[in-house]
């Protein structure tokens, strides 16, 4: 598992020594040299839009300007294009000489993809964390620990806030949600003999993001009977089921219903 306690420390030295570093849970944000970069400098909220459009679909290969131009803007045309991908490059190198090939946006003829060598993306190392946590987990809880913990302090609210309601956008931030999620739910299993009040703390962070979750309920359930709190497990059970009646008009899973049938028999 060595390779796995590698890959940890390598993400978390890219992000230490990247140029460009973008924030995009919680709120946009870019750095430069360390140094964050004001709004104004993209010019044009096209370029933003662009940017955040080449971050969202990352992990597919070359993107068709054509493709990108009809996702992004109902009316927008070739010079729109240009323009938004100038306003790009110029605020990930503003001191690149004219005619030389962009290092951050890579161009293949009229497809065009983020170097993800060289830019770090918080939703890309959050996602690269939870995997490795993955692979890690059952063989070294030491390595799935860290590797969830740094990906549960990346996560600082919902993904690209200022787009929630683009088409675009809507895709990374599901898979980012259920991917936290995952995290906090698992860290807060592993935790539950050792620090059961953490697995409570941890379920509450996930039932903030979706209150229906229902494994973070169990898990609450679970950790405030090994603290000998029996009403606080029982009036856990509770919310499940309100909250479950309430948004969808169903009952909590016979999983949820079996644990307080055996916590109500304590």
């Amino acid at each position: 598992m060595g390779h796995l306690k590698d890959k940890l420390q390598e993400l978390k030295q890219f992000q230490e020594d990247a140029i460009i570093r973008i924030q995009t849970l919680g709120q946009f944000n870019l750095w430069r040299n360390n140094e964050k970069v004001d709004s104004k400098q993209f010019g044009r909220d096209k370029a933003v839009q662009l940017l955040q459009y080449l971050i969202s679909n990352r992990q597919r290969h070359a993107l068709h300007k054509e493709k990108i131009m009809d996702h992004l803007w109902e009316e927008g045309d070739d010079r729109d294009f240009k323009v938004a991908l100038h306003g790009i490059n110029k605020v990930l190198e503003p001191e690149r000489p004219s005619r030389t090939e962009p290092s951050f946006v890579i161009r293949q003829g009229i497809s065009y993809q983020l170097d993800l060598e060289k830019i770090w993306i918080d939703v890309e190392a959050l996602e690269q964390y939870i995997i490795i946590g993955n692979e890690a987990l059952g063989e070294d809880l030491t390595v799935t620990k860290s590797a969830y913990k740094s990906a549960i302090a990346l996560y600082q609210g919902v993904y690209l806030p200022n787009r929630i309601f683009e088409d675009w956008s809507s895709e990374e931030r599901e898979k980012i949600q259920v991917l936290i999620l995952g995290a906090y739910v698992i860290l807060a299993e592993i935790l539950l003999q050792e620090n059961p009040l953490e697995s409570i703390r941890l379920a509450q962070c996930a039932i903030a993001i979706d209150k229906t979750w229902e494994d973070a309920y169990r898990l609450q359930m679970q950790a405030y009977i090994i603290k000998g709190n029996r009403p606080q497990a029982i009036k856990a059970y509770q919310k499940c089921a309100d909250v479950l009646d309430q948004e969808y008009g169903i009952d909590p899973l016979p999983a949820t219903k079996k644990l307080l049938q055996e916590i109500e028999s304590i």
